[in-house]
């Protein structure tokens, strides 16, 4: 029988989480950034938190850059890390990314290894290996059967969106699957979140398209707080109650903006709210002294650093005003 993990068990890197945390880009930090008179003051900032150059002019080698951090903090502490789910429940994106992107190569009669990204579960080599000679069987289960059905509907529909709705709908189903493995109340709220978070989205979006009910269906994923009947029932009423599904939720703020969406107003502005409750959620790891919590709510937050620093950089490349770039930037716990 496996050893149970404890809390207790997680105090080690729950105190160099702790210090690693002075080294997130903060509020003051981004509006340092935002400040700055030029690139090099804006280098410095950067360097402080343990960034090599990153150049807005060339967005490719940014992205480049910013793929090698991540790989860093991951593999640093998946070395820690008492059980390695934790750490898989923020590979498990890569591994999905990198079956569709296989997919679509394949259907296309293209080679995908400029869009792979080698930080999954499966490396990348591996998983293309798999995929093109059909043995699946080395791949974590829940992968493998996304992958057959995935190729399935492609081969058949040829609708590479489609493909991605499946892709999509098995990486929230197997984040579920991990997080309710682990026993973590945590990290099962963090999955549960994301899952609405993006439950959400998809109804305003498909409301504002004016898609029907049944095309929502299909695209909705089980797992959240908020069922996809009730969502249903909102897009059948052509968004009538939306407000007040979401009223006694987290997310009561965002779906007031869904609304003002779906009434011309801007669908950024609704998708950072999203976002941000998935960010204030996790700032509930800060009162955590030690556990998964910290563990957790450092991933997800370096997660959301390195979506706001393309944020920054690209405005400011672009010469965006400083208070449009404020408000797109998403919510961290630091």
């Amino acid at each position: 029988m496996a050893k149970k993990i404890k809390d207790t068990d997680y105090l080690v890197i729950s105190a160099r989480i702790k210090a690693m945390e002075s080294g997130l880009l903060t509020r003051e930090r981004m509006e340092q950034i935002l400040d700055a008179r030029s690139d090099e003051e804006v280098q410095k900032i950067l360097q402080d938190c343990g960034y090599p150059e990153l150049d807005a002019a060339d967005p490719e080698a940014m992205d480049t850059a910013l793929a090698a951090a991540r790989e860093a903090t991951l593999s640093d502490l998946a070395d820690g890390a008492p059980d390695p789910r934790y750490i898989d429940v923020f590979k498990l994106k890569y591994d999905y990314h990198n079956a569709k992107a296989i997919l679509k190569a394949e259907a296309m009669d293209t080679d995908p290894d400029h869009m792979l990204m080698d930080m999954g579960r499966v490396g990348a080599a591996e998983l293309r290996e798999a995929l093109q000679s059909g043995e699946l069987d080395s791949l974590p289960p829940l992968l493998a059967s996304a992958v057959a059905e995935a190729r399935e509907v492609l081969q058949t529909t040829r609708d590479p969106q489609l493909c991605d709705i499946v892709l999509d709908r098995w990486f929230y189903r197997d984040m579920d699957a991990v997080a309710e493995a682990t026993g973590s109340a945590f990290l099962h709220g963090y999955v549960q979140v994301q899952i609405d978070a993006a439950n959400l989205r998809t109804l305003v979006r498909t409301l504002r398209m004016g898609k029907n009910e049944e095309f929502l269906r299909g695209v909705l994923f089980e797992g959240g707080e908020i069922s996809p009947d009730a969502l249903l029932a909102v897009s059948a009423a052509r968004g009538g109650g939306l407000a007040e599904l979401y009223a006694p939720t987290r997310f009561q703020t965002a779906a007031e903006a869904g609304v003002h969406a779906l009434q011309g107003g801007l669908l950024t502005e609704f998708e950072k709210r999203c976002d941000d409750v998935v960010g204030d959620y996790l700032a509930g790891a800060l009162f955590v002294p030690f556990g998964e919590a910290p563990l957790v709510g450092y991933l997800a937050a370096r997660e959301t650093e390195y979506t706001n620093l393309r944020i920054l950089l690209m405005g400011r490349g672009a010469g965006i005003d400083p208070d449009v770039i404020r408000s797109r930037l998403r919510a961290s716990y630091v």
